[in-house]
């Protein structure tokens, strides 16, 4: 059963306080502020505007139907988009210094289809804090039964094949968020050993603002749009597949690939090295050196800088990501990375690949306890 976790810092490294009080120096000694700059604003204005003409556009234009599904698609996107690079950094509360600008930004999330909330307990709190530990980090269990991202998971054989139809179920990401996943993360008893307790407020916005989310993008299409039901349909899906796969891949690419870890607490509960060392051997950065991926992902293409500095904005880690990286190598911890973003669809192809069907074929018993094992043998031979 898991078991809180706890990291000792065994070692007495000192790499975070280090890191963290040259990255504040280099911040000082510029003279910047660690929330958004013009950069950033232009971004924001960018994607919002993105979102907002791309709706209104599908909602009034009256355009032929392939046009219509075009902007579906891209609608999907930008929805990914704001949420990568307005919403993360806001919930986070790493876009303002004020924190009613942050809490705008934050209920943008709930017009792209998700709740602000329960991200920041799933997210902010639990992912952020046990980062790839099974049975901690929910962010892992990804369809469970069907995908295996984790050593200490058992193997099916269904997973075999994981590793191609992986990238189809990331598609679905969306569509379960808005229907599925922020009821049940948020009516769980706890999210990993995250005991839940809500404000009774709480309950009120998950539905007002799903509500409002299902007549923005269901109800008023359908009362104003001239399209048959089933033509709805197929736009409102293609919408929320191409949201899904943006959102599935940009995920999984900055913990599931090679090099990553998923650490296993001792019986104790200990994880025998400090969090900050922890965050390196459990995230990647992927095509750190392009701009337009940077100007898309919103900084989650550096989530080592992200997952040391969640509170800075994102604007600022190709600066802070060379004082990271230089102190990392200083303290022989890794600092993983793929140079592209087909580099990194390949490294996390070739981790399903290992941890689904090379692992089944290795030992189809892994993890399995030996009681089930034994039935299983004396099952073969009946």
């Amino acid at each position: 059963m898991a078991k809180k976790v706890k990291f000792t810092n065994a070692n007495k490294s000192a790499f975070y306080a280090t890191v963290r009080s040259r990255v504040d120096t280099y911040f000082t000694e510029n003279g910047l502020s660690t929330f958004a700059n013009g950069q950033m604003w232009f971004k924001t204005c960018f994607f919002l505007s993105g979102l907002l003409a791309t709706y209104l556009l599908i909602l009034l234009g009256n355009l032929s139907l392939p046009v219509m599904l075009l902007l579906a698609i891209l609608l999907g996107m930008f929805g990914a988009f704001v949420g990568f690079n307005v919403c993360h950094d806001a919930i986070h509360k790493a876009f303002s210094r004020y924190q009613a600008i942050n809490k705008i930004f934050s209920f943008v999330f709930n017009l792209i289809g998700a709740s602000p909330y329960v991200w920041n307990i799933c997210h902010n709190i639990v992912h952020h804090t046990y980062t790839n530990i099974a049975g901690h980090d929910e962010d892992i269990d990804v369809a469970p039964g069907l995908i295996r991202f984790s050593d200490s998971e058992t193997v099916n054989k269904v997973q075999r094949y994981q590793h191609f139809y992986a990238f189809i179920l990331y598609s679905f990401a969306m569509l379960s968020w808005v229907f599925r996943k922020d009821y049940k993360k948020f009516f769980q008893k706890k999210i990993g050993e995250h005991v839940l307790t809500h404000p009774k407020i709480e309950y009120f916005k998950l539905f007002f603002y799903k509500g409002i989310y299902y007549f923005l993008f269901i109800v008023l299409p359908l009362m104003i749009i001239d399209v048959t039901w089933w033509q709805f349909l197929i736009g409102f899906l293609a919408m929320q597949f191409s949201q899904g796969l943006v959102l599935g891949l940009v995920f999984q690419l900055a913990h599931v690939v090679e090099g990553t870890s998923f650490p296993n607490p001792d019986s104790y509960g200990n994880i025998e090295e400090a969090w900050a060392e922890h965050q390196m051997r459990t995230t990647a950065n992927f095509a750190i050196d392009s701009k337009l991926t940077g100007f898309l992902c919103g900084g989650l293409n550096r989530q080592i800088e992200h997952h040391l500095f969640p509170k800075i904005c994102h604007i600022h880690y190709p600066a802070i990501g060379v004082i990271v990286k230089e102190t990392a190598a200083e303290f022989g911890l890794p600092y993983i990375e793929s140079s592209t973003f087909s580099a990194a669809l390949v490294s996390h192809y070739k981790t399903l690949r290992k941890l689904g069907k090379e692992t089944y074929a290795e030992n189809k018993y892994i993890n399995k306890s030996s009681c089930l094992f034994t039935r299983k043998v004396s099952a073969a031979y009946l």
